[in-house]
């Protein structure tokens, strides 16, 4: 079942890149007393998510801090390590927080996994936009259609 808003998030573990090297992370230290923007991408340097979806968060970063937002943060079905090297690829490393759902953990509890197995991906996540205030999701923007529509930062950033 699909999280809906005004739920709170499930309790996960993220594994994030530090200068001190990879630390996990929780629900709680990411979500909790914070309003955070957290979007989805089906997987890192994949050509919409590379060329399409981060790169506006990247761009309306100041604009979306500025309307009291504490936290940017992307995960994906992905390794830490692919994780951190897509942040430093794309500019993103030091706005937008990567969280790594390596195993889909966060991802399945959600209930927004996506399965692309046909195509060779495996299971990752769908492309979505949410905004969270103390850990409850306040917006969800699921994107039914290819492309990014009601996830990007534009629909966001018109939302806050």
């Amino acid at each position: 079942m699909t999280i809906s808003v005004g739920e709170s998030l499930p309790d996960a573990k993220f594994r994030v890149m530090t200068p001190d090297g990879v630390v996990e992370k929780s629900t709680a230290d990411i979500f909790s007393a914070k309003k955070v923007v957290l979007f989805a991408v089906p997987g890192a340097f994949t050509p919409t998510c590379h060329r399409n979806h981060l790169p506006g968060y990247v761009e309306q970063y100041a604009a979306i801090k500025a309307k009291g937002v504490d936290e940017i943060a992307v995960v994906s079905v992905n390794d830490v390590f692919v994780m951190d090297a897509w942040a430093k690829a794309t500019g993103g490393d030091g706005k937008i927080l990567f969280l790594a759902d390596g195993s889909g953990e966060f991802t399945k509890a959600l209930g927004l996994e996506l399965d692309l197995v046909p195509n060779g991906l495996g299971v990752r996540s769908k492309r979505y936009a949410m905004i969270v205030e103390d850990g409850v999701v306040k917006l969800l923007n699921i994107e039914e259609e290819p492309g990014v529509n009601v996830s990007g930062a534009a629909a966001i950033l018109e939302a806050l």
